[in-house]
């Protein structure tokens, strides 16, 4: 139990800048903080069922904000209202172990199809609930999981759920009912076929709201020394579970051809049915092939294309320096006025990890996003985000 425990402090300094280009209210979010991350994962008790505990304490502290630029998911605020000088959260996990299947429940991170809790601001978002994973079988993962409440990167209080309505995916609750659920599944897993084929299947329920059957295939094609060929396809289906209009069907493939540090990629993400694609609240990470910086590309019949590029500068000679750029770009939705909506968006990482001396393991990272679309004015941004973090080992 003490032996296998690992513990590491996170300090992560996060600057963001978005500017709106055509909002009449809002000119601009610019916040700055600054962020402690203590996780804490025991080892287990000796014996055939083994026990352990897991604690993740969350604090973060305003170096800037105000009610003019307040609101980015950073911290607890919003336009007009300031953020609080700092927040916390505190959250312990149970854990047992018998032979390869794990089973937690408390405060939890999930990272799967069905469910991607966001760690893409100051303070990740978790969730109270349960989960099980077992790896019994030799390259069959199976997984499960339940959650009631959520903590929203941006808050320190566990709330019930919802269903993201918010562009044109056309998606809202039945007259006389509310947008809310205390109850999320999900049941699935992952096989490898072969050492290059793993299928994943996923199905997920938001109570009342929707529930989804999500597939997927990954195909990884060694062609020679430092050159690969990976087919990334999804599929998921969405349906009503009783109070909602949830109705969609999504496809999206990815194929990235990799030539030693260099990665090129294209995308293809296709909507249909009678909304867009459905997926919790709260900036919750949706599996799609063209959720990006700013935008998902999943409104009601969207169809968008992704062409990306990566460079690991480590083939020429400089190890931690990494580059991505891409553009992706959708339309066949349809705006309020009943004329065709268009959208598209250029994202630009450039990120930097020190290899030696004092700053060793110190990373950098600016992450820029231009987006613009022909719907809705407020969100026609140019946007920056600067990230620094350092995680320092405990035990």
């Amino acid at each position: 139990f003490i032996e296998d425990t690992k513990a590491g402090l996170e300090l992560r300094n996060f600057y963001f800048n978005r500017d709106y280009r055509e909002d009449p209210g809002q000119s601009k979010q610019e916040e700055w903080g600054q962020g402690f991350l203590l996780r804490v994962e025991s080892g287990y008790t000796e014996g055939t069922v083994g026990f352990g505990v897991d604690a993740l304490a969350l604090q973060g502290v305003k170096l800037y904000s105000s009610e003019e630029t307040a609101g980015s998911g950073l911290m607890p605020s919003a336009y007009g209202n300031e953020a609080p000088d700092d927040w916390s959260s505190f959250g312990l996990t149970g854990k047992a172990k018998v032979s390869e299947t794990v089973l937690k429940v408390g405060t939890l991170q999930f990272k799967n199809p069905a469910i991607g809790t966001s760690d893409s601001r100051l303070l990740p978002q978790t969730m109270q609930g349960a989960q099980i994973i077992s790896k019994e079988i030799k390259g069959l993962t199976l997984d499960a999981g339940y959650a009631n409440r959520i903590n929203h990167r941006d808050s320190t209080n566990n709330q019930v759920m919802a269903v993201n309505t918010g562009g044109r995916r056309g998606i809202a609750a039945d007259a006389g009912t509310t947008n809310e659920s205390d109850d999320f599944r999900f049941l699935g897993g992952s096989y490898q076929v072969t050492k290059d084929l793993t299928a994943t299947y996923y199905y997920s329920n938001l109570e009342d709201l929707y529930k989804q059957h999500t597939y997927n295939l990954v195909h990884v094609l060694p062609i020679s020394e430092g050159q690969s060929l990976k087919t990334d396809l999804r599929y998921s289906r969405s349906k009503d579970d009783g109070s909602s209009n949830v109705d969609n069907k999504a496809l999206g493939a990815m194929v990235t051809y990799s030539l030693s540090g260099h990665s090129f990629g294209l995308g293809y993400q296709k909507m249909s049915g009678d909304t867009g694609y459905a997926y919790l609240a709260g900036a919750t990470d949706p599996y799609l092939v063209n959720y990006v910086q700013i935008n998902d590309f999943a409104n009601e019949d969207e169809k968008s294309w992704q062409a990306r590029y990566d460079f690991n500068f480590a083939s020429i000679g400089i190890p931690g320096l990494t580059f991505m750029t891409r553009y992706i770009t959708g339309d066949n939705f349809e705006r309020a006025n009943g004329t065709e909506g268009k959208e598209w968006e250029r994202d630009m990482d450039i990120g930097y990890t020190f290899q030696e001396g004092a700053l060793k393991n110190l990373n950098v990272k600016w992450r820029n996003a231009t987006a613009r679309n022909n719907f809705n004015r407020a969100t026609n941004v140019d946007e920056n985000r600067l990230i620094v973090s350092y995680t320092i080992p405990l035990m």
